[in-house]
């Protein structure tokens, strides 16, 4: 009786310990398998490393994956010795899995399955397990078995970890997609960004020569223009010789239009010097007053002809800053001259000049189109011009108040601006005293 209660105990105990051992063998296959699936290898190298730990868990001969790829393509991978089944043989034991709804199989019991059973014999594979994510089979494990069957407790090890298995492996092909696609679009990009700075490069190119066409092209016109203005200016002080009213007029409206093609020149070498960087402010103490004065009195002919009247309104003293004499000018000039062009016939224009003690300041006002209040902000951007000025003023460059604003900053100063459409706008500068 004590004999068989003894060796009942070591039976009982044995057992225990095989469990024990069993348990802590299967928790370090868990864990190198977590370890593996986790890591950023590749997934070929991954489903190798996988397939290896596996094949040693198992003893089999060699152990492999096969599995669908989200864009369509595949991946196979495994131990030594394995043979990587067709894209339509996997189909077939998809198939087959499917009508037969089995978990996993061993190919020795599928004697009513001929042709499944003659299939895996090619590839030397004794067990096969699909890998589900729902109802979608997304791949395979594949065994080469030295024996027909896998013992109970090898067979708990490889379909215990179906499920984790299945949702790891997907997991990592995901990550590495998303990774080649990140690469591919890298790669686009990077493409995408030399084509555009090499466009970019061209366009600068053709920028730069433009400039340098505007810059030469302005200098051969300025200096015939120059003449022509001078000797139209002889002719109309009585120079040449007394002249009739029918001929001053037309004099008259030749030499104002030189004047208007020597400023629009000097906008366009001034445009040119920005680009370049050779745009400088030129400082001297001058009569701000005095500027004004002149380029109203010039414009006086033009107002009349447009059925205009200018109100000039200036300080009975004299106002001294120092300032680059042409190029204020040209600003007021451009200011008044834009006044005169958008006006409605028969309103006023306002040009006053006043000073506070800080700064002296300059308001050109007119009843004119206006600027619309969504294209305002655009205003003074090189070569831009509001829709209602193109209709009313076909022949414009875009270049005045862009230059305006570069010289005014030039100055230290600040532009004036307030417009409602079709009623008229307001345009002028504060420029500190000090």
């Amino acid at each position: 009786m004590f004999l068989f209660a003894d060796a009942l105990l070591v039976i009982v105990l044995a057992l225990l310990i095989k469990n024990g051992r069993d348990q802590r063998t299967q928790r370090n296959f868990h864990v190198k398998l977590i370890t593996i699936l986790t890591s950023n290898a590749g997934i070929r190298d991954l489903l190798e490393r996988v397939a290896t730990e596996i094949k040693t868990a198992t003893d089999a001969r060699h152990a492999s994956f096969f599995m669908y790829k989200p864009d369509g393509h595949y991946v196979s991978s495994g131990t030594t010795g394995f043979m990587r089944p067709t894209v339509n043989d996997t189909h077939m034991l998809e198939t087959f899995f499917r009508r037969a709804n089995l978990p996993w199989a061993f190919t020795e019991d599928l004697e009513n399955e001929t042709e499944v059973r003659r299939l895996l014999k090619s590839y030397r594979i004794g067990f096969t397990m699909p890998l589900m994510r729902g109802d979608q089979t997304i791949g395979f494990l594949f065994l080469g078995l030295a024996d027909s069957k896998l013992s109970h407790y090898r067979m708990q090890l490889v379909t215990g970890i179906r499920d984790e298995l299945a949702i790891a492996v997907q997991n990592a092909i995901a990550l590495e997609t998303v990774k080649d696609l990140n690469a591919s679009l890298q790669q686009r990009v990077s493409e995408a960004t030399d084509d555009l700075q090499h466009t970019n490069d061209q366009l600068r190119d053709l920028d730069k020569a433009k400039d340098e066409f505007v810059s030469m092209a302005s200098h051969q016109l300025r200096t015939p223009l120059t003449s022509v203005k001078g000797y139209l200016s002889m002719v109309l002080e009585g120079d040449a010789g007394k002249i009739s009213k029918d001929q001053r007029k037309l004099l008259s409206e030749a030499f104002t239009s030189s004047e208007r093609m020597v400023h629009l020149i000097n906008d366009f070498l001034n445009v040119s010097r920005i680009q370049t960087g050779k745009f400088l402010i030129d400082r001297h103490e001058i009569d701000l007053g005095k500027i004004v004065k002149q380029e109203v009195d010039s414009l006086q002919t033009t107002a009349e002809a447009r059925d205009l009247t200018i109100r000039l309104s200036i300080p009975p003293k004299p106002v001294v800053l120092s300032l680059d004499e042409n190029k204020i000018r040209q600003v007021v000039m451009n200011f008044i001259d834009n006044a005169l062009f958008y006006s409605k016939p028969e309103t006023e224009i306002t040009v006053q000049l006043t000073v506070t003690p800080r700064e002296a300041k300059l308001e050109v006002r007119d009843h004119g189109i206006g600027v619309p209040v969504a294209q305002q902000t655009k205003l003074f951007t090189k070569f831009f011009r509001a829709d209602n000025a193109r209709t009313q003023r076909p022949d414009g460059t875009g270049v005045g108040l862009y230059l305006a604003k570069k010289v005014i900053d030039g100055h230290d100063g600040k532009l004036v601006f307030s417009s409602v459409e079709d009623k008229g706008s307001t345009f002028g500068f504060r420029l500190p005293l000090e």
